[in-house]
């Protein structure tokens, strides 16, 4: 690499094999690489769900072995105020936020980009599954190429700016490509699990986490005929599409809902927020949970602008297939997608996010579907 090209990148090192390998990818490129840990959540940090101690330790030691600096910097009150109070009102209003969403906007390419950049930083990196590619002074966001481990969906509310100062080494790579580097090159993480949860918050019983920050008015659960078949917790904590946990067990005979059998699982279709009543049908595919069009709010577009109105692609949620679709954009950053094929559980409070092909468009929060 030309000296020309050699720039200071402050790495987001998490404790975790993906950043870890991004800060060894960069080294070798010739960059002049710093590392940060990033500390976003303070309440109940105890070693039983939240692994920000151990996860530090990680990281330390991955900075150690790589011979780069590295910082730990707290973010709990950006945290806090601009993710977490979020969350919890979406969470009150009935919806299903996506943190990882929020906190990446928020956190690690807002709160994060900016501390790097005070440290006179010329890039960032993260270890996320995408990439960034600039066509005539534009960029764009595409895809990881493990489409496996894409992560494009939670990075969709990043602005030209953002992606013009962003890197994302691993994206480029498969995430076995990623184990074997860190195997090789003697990360002491190589083998480490990948994280899954809330954003930050870690893994931890969801429901009892939630539980200490929202009230639960418990209600009907009916089914969708009208009758009482349970009682449910409090509809925040519940989610569209959801199987388990709901808590109704098995129904007699007398109870069964119609065109489902006496075995069928239920699912959560609705949440009538006014009446506290939750409804729940029989059936996968039951039409209550079959969505047509849907409407989003709150766009954010990757090119600063809407894509036109044209035949496009969306996942509704991040585990599934992009479904072909057409756009309607709307003012005031509303949009309105529609679906050759019905798509299942468009769950309001999650992200709408659209491709053409490889490339992230943009997105908007999901305000209601039908």
């Amino acid at each position: 690499m030309s000296s020309a090209k050699k720039q200071r990148v402050v790495v987001g090192l998490s404790g975790g094999v993906d950043s870890a390998v991004t800060a060894h990818l960069l080294k070798q490129q010739g960059h002049e690489v710093v590392a940060i840990f990033m500390k976003n959540w303070e309440d109940d940090d105890d070693d039983e769900y939240c692994s920000s101690r151990q996860d530090f330790l990680d990281a330390a030691s991955v900075a150690d072995v790589l011979g780069i600096e590295i910082e730990h910097v707290n973010f709990a009150s950006d945290y806090k105020d601009r993710v977490f109070a979020e969350f919890l009102r979406e969470y009150e209003a009935g919806r299903t936020p996506n943190p990882d969403v929020l906190c990446n906007a928020e956190i690690k390419f807002k709160a994060f980009l900016d501390h790097a950049m005070r440290l006179g930083a010329q890039k960032i990196a993260t270890g996320h599954y995408a990439r960034v590619r600039e066509r005539e002074g534009r960029f764009e966001l595409l895809k990881g190429l493990d489409p496996l481990k894409d992560q494009s969906y939670f990075l969709h509310r990043l602005s030209q700016s953002q992606l013009a100062k962003t890197m994302f080494p691993v994206g480029e790579l498969p995430k076995t490509e990623v184990r074997r580097i860190a195997a090789e090159i003697g990360l002491p993480n190589a083998k480490k699990k990948d994280s899954t949860g809330i954003c930050f918050i870690g893994e931890r019983p969801f429901r009892e986490f939630l539980n200490r920050y929202l009230a639960n008015t418990p209600g009907s659960i009916k089914d969708d005929r009208g009758r009482v078949i349970g009682e449910h917790v409090g509809l925040s904590f519940y989610t569209l599409g959801q199987r388990k946990g709901i808590g109704i067990g098995g129904l007699k005979d007398s109870k069964r809902a119609k065109g489902g059998s006496e075995h069928s699982p239920w699912f959560v279709a609705r949440k009538d927020m006014a009446a506290n009543t939750l409804y729940v049908v029989q059936g996968h595919d039951h039409p209550w949970l079959l969505s047509q069009t849907l409407v989003a709010d709150d766009a954010s577009w990757v090119a600063g602008v809407a894509p036109p109105a044209l035949s496009i692609a969306a996942k509704t949620r991040y585990r599934q297939a992009d479904a072909p679709c057409d756009i309607a954009p709307g003012a005031n950053g509303v949009f309105e997608l529609a679906f050759g094929e019905a798509q299942w559980a468009v769950t309001p409070g999650q992200s709408a996010v659209l491709y053409d092909g490889e490339v992230c468009l943009g997105g908007g929060v999901i305000a209601a579907a039908r």
